[in-house]
């Protein structure tokens, strides 16, 4: 039996050059450094259009503050410090109330040299003291002779449950009962200067807050720091509500927002529990979240932008208004933790 021919088949010749290697020589480079400089393109324009989605609105609103007087809390960092930056290039006297008076100073001295207004301020604040606040409120009032725009900036996030020097936990009473006294204390001198504004920096943390009136300072439950935290950021905005109504017709408004998830150092707390995971999401925290200058633009907006008195008591988010949650929208939750408030600092009188 004869052996089978084997089948024809065709011989093409190697690529010029010579040899199976050739293909990837210098041709088959530019080629892969063109796919990768094409997926480069492609990661770079996404990174870019989800920065812009998170940096969110920006106040575009060129109005001037020369003669006008602001007052900012916790003003030494962060959106605080952005805060005070943005007024002062607007030409208003700026009043930095902080706790740290050295960090104060060289923020306050950044702000002078950056916005070129030598007319910015420190004075010394800790709202976690019912008598530094009432102390602070007699010397502005005995010093200023006007006070257009409150910025109750300053707060603590998910600490562990530490308590005030008047015994308040301290997530309730910074975030909230500091602050409401210290409105009330100046309020005199925002209705002599109006049309004045109130503008309370809350966050969308209010959202599944409550405010437990039977243990305001989790005296009888065990403690949760998110919990306490989301009830003071509530706290902020039935406090809005209820200043608002109190004042309507008065010159005096009143406005709270949320300013985004900002990379401050208002998270350390957090990061101190979960340090490797705070290592692990610090990169895309870099991505996703805003910086103080972005953070600071509803902050800005609230206190600077025309027409926004009949939205007097009103929450916002990314210079626009919002609505609140349902538990930030009832009255009388709202006059009831006026009236509690008002009991737990002292207030001789209320509204």
């Amino acid at each position: 039996m004869k052996e089978a021919a084997p089948p024809d088949f065709l011989v093409l010749p190697w690529p010029q050059g010579g040899g199976p290697e050739a293909g990837t020589g210098e041709e088959g480079r530019r080629g892969l450094l063109l796919r990768c400089g094409a997926a480069l393109g492609v990661v770079l324009i996404c990174v870019a259009m989800i920065r812009k989605w998170i940096a969110g609105g920006v106040c575009h609103c060129s109005v001037r503050l020369d003669g006008k007087t602001v007052l900012v809390t916790g003003a030494n960092t962060g959106i605080g410090k952005e805060t005070c930056k943005d007024l002062a290039g607007r030409g208003a006297r700026v009043v930095m109330a902080c706790r740290d008076l050295i960090r104060a100073e060289r923020a306050a001295e950044d702000i002078r040299r950056s916005t070129g207004n030598g007319n910015v301020v420190i004075r010394h604040l800790d709202l976690a003291s019912i008598y530094s606040v009432t102390q602070f409120a007699k010397e502005f009032l005995a010093s200023e002779d006007r006070l257009d725009i409150l910025v109750n900036n300053a707060g603590v996030m998910m600490c562990p449950r530490w308590l005030t020097e008047d015994g308040f936990e301290t997530q309730l009473g910074v975030n909230h009962l500091g602050h409401f006294l210290l409105t009330n204390l100046l309020l005199p001198m925002l209705k002599s200067s109006a049309p004045s504004r109130v503008v309370n920096v809350s966050s969308i943390a209010h959202r599944g807050g409550h405010i437990n009136f039977d243990d305001l300072f989790f005296s009888k439950r065990p403690y949760s720091s998110l919990e306490s935290y989301r009830q003071s950021k509530l706290a902020n905005v039935l406090f809005t509500r209820e200043l608002a109504r109190q004042h309507r017709g008065t010159g005096v408004s009143a406005f709270c927002l949320h300013p985004g998830v900002i990379r401050t150092e208002l998270g350390r707390h957090v990061e101190g529990w979960f340090p490797l995971l705070g290592l692990l999401l610090r990169l895309p925290a870099m991505l996703l979240m805003k910086t103080p200058w972005q953070g600071c633009q509803t902050t800005v907006f609230c206190a600077v932008m025309p027409g926004l008195e009949d939205r007097s008591g009103c929450y916002f988010s990314d210079c626009a208004e919002k609505e609140a949650a349902p538990e930030g929208r009832d009255d009388e939750v709202a006059r009831r933790l006026w009236k509690e408030s008002a009991r737990l600092v002292g207030l001789k009188e209320t509204l």
